[in-house]
This record gives C-alpha cells, sequence and structure tokens, in this order.
C-alpha cells in the first residue's frame, strides 16, 4: 500500500511538472507569436514607408521639372517684356537713343549752350516765299530803315542815275513797299513708329561703283540665312551715301540683325565693318502756324518791264540806299522781271 501510495504521489508530481512546463510551452508560444506579429507589423510599416518615400520621391522629380518648365516659360515672357520696356525707353529718352542710331562723322562748329535747353527741340526756319514778275525783294542792315520804307508805301523812283539829264527829261516809275509777312511753325509734332521689318547700315565705304551694284552686293549678303538675314524686298540709299536701308519681307529679320549692333560685312573683295540701326519713320500729326513779320526786308511790287534785270537791280538799290528817300545800307536785292518767276528763301536770321 505504501509503495503504491508512493508511485501515485510521484506520477501526481510528474504530472504537476508536466502541467506547468506545459503551461510553460504555450506561455513561450505566445510571446513568441506575439513577438512575430509585432516583428510583421513593423516590418510592413518599413515597407510602406519605403514604397511611400520612393513615391514622394517621384512626386518630388515631377514637380520639380514641372516647376523649372514653369520658371523657363515666365523666363521668357520677362525676357519679351524687358525688350518691350527696353524699345520704350528707348523712343521716350532720346539721350538713351543715341547709341542706336546710325553713325556719321561730324565736327561740332556751333555754341554750348545751358544745360536746362539740351531736351528742346530748335527750329531753323528755311522758309520759301513765291516771287512774281514786276517785284523785288529788298533787305535792309537795320529794321527802322525798312518799317520807314514800308510806311511810306509809295516810291517815286529815279530811271536816270548816273546820267547829266535835265529835270524834264527825266523818267520816274512808282513802285509800292509792303511788309513780309510768312508763316512759322510754333507748334510742331512728329510721330515716330519703329519699322520692324527694315534696318539702317551706315558706315557703308566710299568705293568707286554705282550705288546700285553697291545696293545689290548688300542684298545678297544680307539675303543668305547663314549671316543673319533673309528675303530682301527692297533697299536704297539716303541722301548720305553712307547710309542704307534694308527692307525683309519676313517679320523678325531685321530686329535679330539690329541686336548684333556691328557685323563685319563682305562688299566686293573687301570686308568692312558696318554698323545696324533700327529704321525709324517720321510722320507731321500736328503742326501749327503763327503770323511772323520780317523785320528787315520789303516787297516792292508794281515794277514795270523798262529795264533790263542788271540795271534794274541797280536803279533800285541805289534810289532805296539814299536817306533822302527814307532808305538806309542794302544788305541784299533780289528781282524778277515781268514775265518771270521765282522763289525766295529766308534763313533764320532773316525772319
Amino acid at each position: 500500500m505504501d509503495s503504491e501510495e508512493e508511485l501515485c504521489k510521484a506520477l501526481e508530481k510528474d504530472c504537476a511538472e508536466l502541467q506547468e512546463a506545459n503551461e510553460a510551452a504555450e506561455q513561450r508560444m505566445r510571446e513568441l507569436k506575439k513577438e512575430g506579429e509585432l516583428l510583421r507589423i513593423n516590418l510592413e510599416q518599413q515597407l510602406s514607408s519605403s514604397r511611400d518615400e520612393e513615391k514622394f520621391h517621384q512626386m518630388g522629380i515631377v514637380l520639380a521639372k514641372e516647376e523649372r518648365s514653369r520658371l523657363r516659360q515666365k523666363q521668357e515672357m520677362l525676357k519679351k517684356k524687358l525688350e518691350e520696356v527696353k524699345k520704350r525707353v528707348l523712343w521716350a529718352d532720346p539721350v538713351r537713343m543715341l547709341p542706336a542710331l546710325p553713325e556719321k562723322k561730324t565736327v561740332f562748329k556751333g555754341l554750348v549752350t545751358n544745360e536746362d535747353d539740351v531736351d528742346k527741340l530748335v527750329l531753323t526756319p528755311l522758309i520759301r516765299y513765291p516771287l512774281l514778275g514786276g517785284s523785288a525783294l529788298i533787305t535792309f542792315e537795320k529794321e527802322e530803315v525798312a518799317q520807314r520804307i514800308v510806311e511810306l508805301k509809295e516810291h517815286m523812283v529815279e530811271l536816270s542815275y548816273g546820267l547829266e539829264l535835265e529835270e524834264l527829261e527825266r523818267c520816274r516809275m512808282r513802285v509800292q513797299a509792303a511788309p513780309v509777312d510768312l508763316l512759322l511753325p510754333s507748334v510742331l509734332e512728329i510721330g515716330l513708329t519703329w519699322s520692324n521689318r527694315s534696318l539702317l547700315l551706315s558706315g557703308l565705304p566710299s568705293l568707286s561703283i554705282p550705288k546700285e551694284i553697291l545696293l545689290d552686293k548688300l542684298q545678297l549678303f544680307f539675303s543668305k540665312t547663314k549671316n543673319g538675314g533673309g528675303e530682301v524686298e527692297s533697299s536704297e540709299v539716303l541722301d548720305d551715301s553712307s547710309v542704307a536701308v534694308l527692307t525683309f519681307v519676313q517679320d523678325g529679320v531685321a530686329e535679330r540683325l539690329i541686336a548684333r549692333g556691328h557685323m563685319p560685312v563682305l562688299i566686293g573683295k573687301g570686308k568692312y565693318e558696318l554698323k545696324i540701326s533700327p529704321c525709324m519713320r517720321g510722320d507731321v500729326t500736328s503742326l501749327q502756324l503763327q503770323p511772323s513779320r520780317c523785320p528787315r526786308t520789303v516787297l516792292l511790287t508794281g515794277i514795270p518791264d523798262i529795264l533790263g534785270e542788271e540795271p534794274m537791280r541797280d536803279t533800285l538799290e541805289i534810289h532805296f540806299q539814299k536817306a533822302s528817300h527814307g532808305g538806309g545800307e542794302v544788305d541784299a536785292l533780289a528781282y524778277v522781271p515781268v514775265g518771270c518767276q521765282a522763289v525766295a528763301v529766308f534763313t533764320q536770321d532773316m525772319v
């Protein structure tokens, strides 16, 4: 009995130990399972994070490309606006426009003016005055002499100066004196336009060839695309033979060449450095005139055709130089015989 009881107790003890070991194993399995689940979750999070980072990286590249493209477009737009602003500033400020004008050698022979007058436009009158036959223009050195002759209105002029004749044999003619009134510009507005298909070439060489041949050589050079040119529509040499105007068929060709400023051009066997400038065209948009009286010039009319041109001119000058006739020193005299016509040109010191 005792041995059986001891065996039973030993079995119960072993069973209890096995139970404890089983529970410990199950606890360890639960812990390992939990650790495995945590490890799986952690791995999944890491993989997800890695995929997100890669996705964000790719999105960043796409956004950077889009931003670069947008900035490039904005840069091009700003360049165009800058060119437009430069053109407006160029026209608004004559001083800034000077470097774009054609080059021409000049010699300054004038007087230095005040700084305040630099931006003022000074008009130099060059007035053409028609003269009919049987009239004359006489300019005196002093204004008061001309005013006195006009106030007398009518003058008896002897035709026998220098001849010894009796009083009854002397011949006279009656002429009328009147002031000379001219219309001078008081307000002048000129609208300037920039020709987008034309340019100016200055500094052309003085070659012993006709202008037509020179223009042909210029057209040939600037019609080639390798020289930055294009098809030339027309060409002309201005009154100053060192400046030419080229007009292209397509827009943009002239602007591209103007941007260069200077360019070596092959003309014949020589190469010459020409300046390329914008071509500006001006139209009078407003012109206001005001009457102005010539202070020293008098118009004589009613002169009969009884003497030759030179004797009549001498006769008039002799008569109106005499103080006894209200005259004075004569500066200039122009006579137009009957049946003829002429044009007198008044300069700045005469009006």
